[in-house]
């Protein structure tokens, strides 16, 4: 299992809001991400907390390029661009990062395809949300949630391959806390399985999500015991990557399991 570092570059991101909004101290967190055992950093310049409000491209550009091009010159691993935007990610490749992260799954911005297909050797994250960051969490519902993410899943995938995105360029994030209830983060964290039917490599980013709070009243720097029993059921089934902000304790946790699940 991987760990994705989470860089939020932004004043608004839920758990680390302004905290890393000023260029050196988010990469020098950055170079500490890598330190404690990040294998992708992955950058947003734009939050998608529920009832956040889109920036434009030129606000988000101006928070991550600078980052990137030092990230990538001083951090030896790979960079993922957290972005829904074509031009966001456009320059982000450019400046460094090898990954896009797009929480729209390419629904948000068509030009996505346009960078896709000219940066061919770059995998996408589609990750499942209904809504948007803005109206995600107002009232939402679901007769069938598993079904209705599965039929989700085939539908992006299918758009992709129709377009010349190849199946081994794919991972897939069914979106904790995006567009969910409660019980729907639940459903999908018990489930996690069914996911691999499509072949491709599953992510899972589940840390210090407010859905925690709900099982234990915490602020999100308190959630770190919730993040790790996620990261638990993650890699018992076999998720691929899993995007965290506590990449230390998840690095130790995750060493942990490996060691006692290839005990003979």
């Amino acid at each position: 299992m991987k760990l994705f570092g989470i860089l939020n570059v932004t004043p608004d991101s839920f758990s680390d809001g302004n905290k890393y909004f000023d260029e050196n101290a988010a990469v020098e967190h950055g170079l500490e991400l890598v330190e404690a055992g990040a294998d992708v950093i992955d950058i947003g310049g734009e939050s998608t907390r529920p009832g956040a409000e889109r920036v434009s491209s030129e606000v988000e550009l101006k928070r991550v390029i600078p980052v990137i091009e030092k990230l990538s010159h001083y951090a030896d691993i790979p960079i993922s661009i957290d972005t829904t935007k074509a031009e966001v990610a456009r320059e982000a490749l450019r400046a460094g990062a090898s990954i896009i992260n797009d929480v729209s799954a390419l629904r948000f911005d068509d030009g996505m395809l346009s960078v896709l297909h000219n940066n061919a050797d770059v995998p996408i994250v589609l990750m499942h949300m209904k809504g948007t960051p803005k109206d995600m969490q107002k009232e939402p519902h679901y007769e069938d949630t598993i079904g209705e993410i599965l039929a989700f899943f085939r539908q992006r995938i299918a758009y992709c391959i129709e377009n010349g995105i190849a199946l081994h360029r794919l991972i897939i994030d069914p979106g904790i806390g995006f567009g969910k209830r409660f019980k729907d983060n639940m459903i999908i964290m018990k489930n996690l399985s069914v996911f691999h039917e499509f072949g491709v490599p599953v992510m899972v980013g589940a840390s210090r999500k407010r859905f925690i709070n709900q099982i234990y009243p915490s602020a999100p720097e308190e959630r770190l015991s919730g993040s790790l029993a996620t990261t638990a059921i993650a890699f018992i089934n076999r998720v691929s990557f899993i995007r965290v902000h506590d990449v230390k304790e998840h690095k130790q946790f995750l060493q942990t399991m490996e060691m006692i699940w290839d005990a003979v």
